[in-house]
């Protein structure tokens, strides 16, 4: 408050305000830790994923006792702990076009720190629809990217971004790593971003591309021009195979009712994590699939798990030059499935 720049009016906008935060994970943590810290009143979180090992190098509102819990639930525990005078609400779901509306209605800025385009795409065509501000951000390995779209009638997602690529061209960070420390520095920055908007100070990056380059310290900023493109109502699509071979949650989850003797579960965790919860099937760890190919069934389809779905995938790259026949790796593991069983 003594910064005369925001000052007791501008603590009492953070005070009224509401942000919803979509996805916990790399970019989430450090948003959301610093919105709770800083005051703002409501918060939303918005996020279906449980907390993995691999998460831990970065996502840093967790730790290994967190593990196989939901996001969410572990944040908004931890963050009201930091200030219990704020309200944060849960959402341990996945965003969709039957649910974004009404819950993004409910807040009166938006941040987006999901990692994949179907999401992002489904979140900007309804803040665009709704007309709230949208604060985005992305990382991939070393590098990351941050935009204010549709604020004071500036440009939207997609006037950087008109089409999402084609699926599987874009890896994400739990497929192709991230240094740990940078989803800090670009979650540091949106949190900053969304203080400037609420209390309506500073020069923001609305009509802006701000990129940061980690390996050489290159802080680059490339303007956005708004162009007339056609309105996309949200709409989400979820393909429940996909050409590079993997398979949805809620296809797994119905070949295993309506057709169990047809698949076959191949859970490349270690011994003591498929002893502790699992879906059946055989339990290989990765280190040892390549020495037991020849004990698979080659009359059924494979389907390789693991818990967030980064071990299975790199199990589909090590078999498929091995065996003939259809293999998938289940997308979001174990983390995925009990969540789509649960509901």
């Amino acid at each position: 408050m003594i910064l005369p720049e925001i000052g007791t009016t501008g603590q009492l906008k953070l005070k009224q305000s509401r942000v919803l935060v979509i996805g916990a994970g790399g970019l989430g943590c450090p948003v959301l830790q610093y919105l709770v810290a800083a005051g703002v009143g409501r918060i939303g979180i918005a996020d279906n994923d449980r907390v993995d090992l691999s998460n831990l190098q970065r996502q840093v509102l967790y730790g290994f006792n967190d593990i196989g819990k939901l996001k969410s639930e572990v944040a908004r525990e931890r963050l009201q702990a930091m200030n219990p005078h704020i309200q944060i609400d849960s959402y341990p779901l996945r965003i969709d076009a039957e649910n974004i509306e009404s819950i993004i209605g409910q807040y009166e800025l938006i941040i987006d720190g999901s990692d994949n385009f179907p999401t992002r795409y489904l979140v900007s065509d309804a803040c665009v629809a709704l007309r709230k501000p949208l604060i985005f951000g992305s990382i991939f390995k070393f590098e990351a990217q941050l935009s204010l779209f549709n604020y004071h009638e500036g440009p939207s997602y997609r006037d950087l971004f008109p089409e999402p690529p084609d699926a599987g061209s874009s890896p994400s960070c739990s497929e192709i790593g991230v240094i740990g420390a940078l989803p800090g520095i670009a979650g540091s920055l949106m949190a900053t971003e969304a203080i400037k908007v609420i209390c309506q100070v500073g020069n923001t990056l609305s009509g802006k591309l701000m990129t940061i380059n980690a390996l050489d310290n290159a802080i680059q900023i490339f303007n956005i021009s708004k162009t007339k493109h056609t309105a996309h109502p949200p709409k989400t699509v979820v393909p429940e195979t996909t050409a590079n071979g993997e398979i949805h949650a809620e296809k797994l989850a119905r070949w295993m009712r309506e057709s169990p003797d047809e698949i076959c579960i191949i859970d490349v965790r270690e011994s003591y994590e498929f002893e502790n919860i699992n879906i059946g099937g055989i339990n290989i760890p990765l280190a040892e699939l390549p020495g037991s190919s020849d004990e698979l069934p080659s009359n059924k389809r494979l389907i390789l798990c693991c818990q967030s779905g980064q071990r299975s995938r790199m199990a589909l790259d090590i078999l498929r030059p091995l065996l003939e026949g259809e293999i998938f790796h289940l997308k979001g593991g174990l983390n995925a499935y009990f969540l789509v069983s649960e509901n």
